[in-house]
């Protein structure tokens, strides 16, 4: 190759020279990698080449970007090769200092070590001691249904009996003149059911001061009257939904006013409100940023009957929420952002928020062999970064334990499926973390709500199943950690051999005296029970009675599922003690009963299959499990 010494190139070697001379008597300011090194210096010998007020700029860049190096260096944040090329070679005009950074993943030779955390809608929901239009921009008030008539037929139109106004409705209506009333009688078919709104109405007023005020009004149905204070009903939170729904769709709402009956759940209200706001926005820039109820600041809620000012229930419902965010996240973020290390650097990050309440561990490669933990380490084999094995403990804060739940979460944050590739459905693969998501979802949660007489150990078992000269293949034999030989008949079946290894560990070396493990495991229980259900698999019948009750006071959705003994003959192995899959029918079932082989007989253990209801098609992740775990360990601290 030739080199042609032109004029400019000249110009550019000599201003390198000066750079490097100025460096050597600043070597505190360099960066610690090579690259980086060389990096910055071309870019400054470029931006010396065109003038010394720009050797200026590039040099105060380069001092920014030391000290942000060092900074992440020191609080354990990965800064890679690619950042700091950017960071060193970025705009020329330097003193742009607010200038946003675009998000970046990993570099072409280190994974993303990091996954942030959405965080929660900025508008405060509190208690008021009065109704107060004046100071509101949107006012929702809630209504009964009527009742029921033994033949009343929908399709007969005006055979059903109408909604009446009663308490602070209709005092507000009288107040109004009449104007709720209207809105009732323009829609004859609105039948005040849970968390239907009617639409919109707009009133003038006149304030003392002379000043014209535009208010929004709004009804919002309550469901029957004797059903308000039923948590399986789901009444609140779908309340709580439809004030979200209506403050976003209402553009322009800073503040909104909401009357309810003192019976109804606040924590609800106020969970499904921030849960229906939620939007990840940590992988958009500039307009496609989405902001639901941008405008929205307060929302104060009017019991009627009560004098009640405490937000204690409120604030429930906002720890709730921001598990659930949490559960979201995980499932949301794609697998150049979801590893086993950023996965983990989560759980030390829920640890050090946790006010001291959840300890987190995280086992390697190396605790993990010494464990024996083949079956975990087999399907890890092909993953680009090295297995973590991650143990979150919760201790109340009294120390006082009565008993310790094992909450089990698959973990596979990318699943291609192996050698035995998938075929469709790849894209959503990333929400095979589902199972892990709900965990630490509910650590979140619970280290929040912080019950008493429960210790807690959320366990995942983190990985990848992807394909590599290293990947396990099909009639591969793995050996579990608690001895058992599995034979690997389809390396899609990965899930159940990553949580054979963390049952075991929740089981034997943690001494758990019950399990719940959560998993998208399955299409053969999407197949049975659709997308909006998860399957419950377990022996217990105290256990199962447990998450069923827990599914009805949150709404996340379960059904129990049988779980024949004759099905185990499908799982018996030529050459093993068991194989992975069974026969093409009762997939769901051989899945649960295969798991069962890794939790003492006498233990009680449930298998709660999520493929369903971990994921819309239209909305992304939807946050399940969260509510139905710290539901259920709220209910054993209750014992």
């Amino acid at each position: 190759m030739r080199i042609i010494m032109t004029p400019s190139v000249l110009v550019a070697l000599a201003a390198i020279g000066r750079s490097a001379s100025a460096f050597a008597s600043n070597s505190n300011t360099l960066p610690s990698t090579t690259t980086a090194r060389r990096t910055f210096l071309t870019a400054a010998a470029r931006r010396n080449s065109r003038s010394q007020q720009s050797s200026t700029a590039a040099f105060k860049k380069h001092a920014r970007m030391a000290a942000v190096a060092a900074y992440n260096n020191n609080n354990g944040i990965h800064t890679s090769k690619y950042t700091m090329l950017r960071m060193s070679g970025g705009a020329d005009d330097a003193t742009d200092d607010t200038k946003a950074v675009p998000f970046t993943t990993w570099s072409f030779d280190a994974p993303c070590e990091t996954m942030e955390f959405s965080p929660l809608h900025p508008a405060t929901v509190q208690l008021a001691d009065a109704l107060v239009t004046d100071d509101a921009d949107l006012v929702i008030v809630g209504v009964y249904a009527p009742p029921e008539k033994e033949d009343d037929d929908d399709d007969e139109e005006g055979t059903s009996t109408a909604v009446e106004l009663t308490g602070a409705a209709k005092a507000l209506d009288d107040e109004l003149g009449g104007v709720l009333s209207e809105v009732l009688l323009e829609d004859k078919k609105y039948k005040a059911k849970a968390g239907a709104a009617t639409a919109v109405t707009r009133v003038v007023t006149v304030g003392s001061d002379g000043a014209k005020k535009t208010t929004k009004f709004a009804l919002v149905g309550l469901g029957a009257a004797d059903k308000i204070s039923d948590v399986s009903s789901g009444v609140a939170s779908k309340i709580g939904t439809a004030i979200a729904t209506a403050c976003d769709s209402q553009k322009g709402v800073s503040t909104c006013t909401v009357v309810l009956p003192s019976s109804i759940s606040l924590s609800d209200v106020s969970c499904s409100f921030y849960s229906k706001l939620y939007a990840d926005n940590r992988y958009r820039t500039g307009d496609k940023i989405k902001t639901p109820a941008e405008d929205l600041t307060s929302v104060s809620i009017v019991l009627e009957d009560s004098e009640e000012t405490s937000t204690s229930t409120i604030e429930e419902g906002v720890k709730l929420a921001k598990g659930v965010y949490l559960t979201k996240d995980i499932v949301n973020s794609p697998h150049n952002v979801l590893n086993s290390l950023s996965l983990a650097s989560s759980a030390v990050k829920l640890a050090e928020e946790s006010g001291g309440t959840i300890q987190t561990t995280i086992l390697d490669k190396d605790e993990c062999e010494k464990r024996g933990m083949g079956a975990f380490l087999g399907v890890a084999r092909g993953s680009e970064t090295e297995p973590k094995f991650i143990h979150m403990k919760y201790t109340p804060k009294s120390g006082e334990v009565k008993r310790k739940i094992g909450i089990v979460g698959k973990g596979l944050l990318f699943d291609t499926g192996g050698y035995n590739i998938k075929t469709a459905m790849m894209e959503l693969m990333k929400f095979d973390c589902g199972g892990s998501a709900a965990v630490f979802g509910a650590a979140r949660a619970i280290a929040a709500l912080a019950p008493e007489g429960v210790e807690v150990h959320f366990c995942v078992a983190a990985c990848e199943n992807m394909i590599s000269s290293k990947s396990y293949v099909p009639s591969d034999i793995l050996t579990a950690s608690n001895g058992k030989t599995i034979e690997v008949l389809n390396t899609d079946a990965e899930g159940r051999l990553t949580l054979a290894d963390a049952l075991v560990f929740a089981d034997e070396e943690l001494g758990c005296d019950k399990i719940v493990e959560l998993s998208t495991l399955t299409g053969a229980c999407m197949v049975a029970l659709g997308k909006g259900v998860s399957g419950v698999f377990t022996k217990d019948d105290d256990l199962a009675k447990q998450i069923a009750d827990a599914s009805e006071a949150t709404g996340d959705k379960s059904w129990r599922m049988p779980m024949p003994d004759e099905y185990n003959e499908q799982l018996e192995s030529k050459i093993a003690d068991i194989q992975n899959i069974g026969t093409r029918y009762g997939g769901a079932i051989t899945a649960a009963l295969f798991l069962q082989n890794f939790v003492s007989k006498d233990k009680p253990f449930a298998h709660v299959d999520i493929a369903g209801p971990v994921w819309d098609d239209g909305s992304g992740a939807t946050g399940y499990g969260a509510k139905l775990v710290t539901e259920l360990i709220v209910q054993e601290s209750k014992q």
